[in-house]
């Protein structure tokens, strides 16, 4: 587009700069308000106040939900000195969200068939030995029975 596709603000500096105006400068006189003479037969009103956050505001971002730590801390667990990739942990973080999915709706599943508006551990159980095959719904069981043990031990 060239020098006259350029927006207002960016003809502004491009003028200042040449003329030797300092950044200090360009800031005091946007931000008083008054017209900007852009040449000896031009002038354009000074650009409107600044958009977006205040000075000493901090954005809130939307913090993503995963499994990531979990999956380091069972990690560092198993192997202390090994790490993993970011590819990697994106890949494992994923297989867990969909894991949890698939035992979710089985459970929800199982809930609806007996009538039932709260899915118990019983209902997770019985989705387990469907989802997961053979010797590792098992493991799983037992891993599950035992968490709950600790959980409801540590309660009383």
């Amino acid at each position: 587009r060239g020098r006259s596709g350029l927006s207002m603000n960016a003809k502004q500096w491009y003028q200042r700069r040449v003329h030797g105006e300092s950044l200090a400068q360009q800031a005091q006189s946007t931000s008083e308000g008054s017209p900007i003479k852009m040449s000896d037969n031009e002038t354009v009103a000074a650009a409107p106040a600044k958009r977006g956050r205040r000075p000493g505001q901090t954005s809130k971002r939307k913090a993503k939900e995963s499994y990531n730590i979990y999956i380091y801390k069972v990690l560092k667990q198993v192997y202390p000195e090994m790490g993993m990739s970011k590819k990697a942990m994106s890949i494992m973080n994923s297989f867990v969200q969909d894991t949890f999915e698939r035992l979710a709706a089985e459970a929800g599943k199982l809930c609806k068939m007996n009538n039932k508006h709260t899915m118990d551990a019983r209902a997770v159980q019985t989705s387990v030995r469907l989802v997961f095959p053979g010797e590792l719904a098992k493991h799983a069981v037992s891993e599950g029975t035992k968490a709950v043990t600790k959980f409801n031990s540590s309660r009383a």
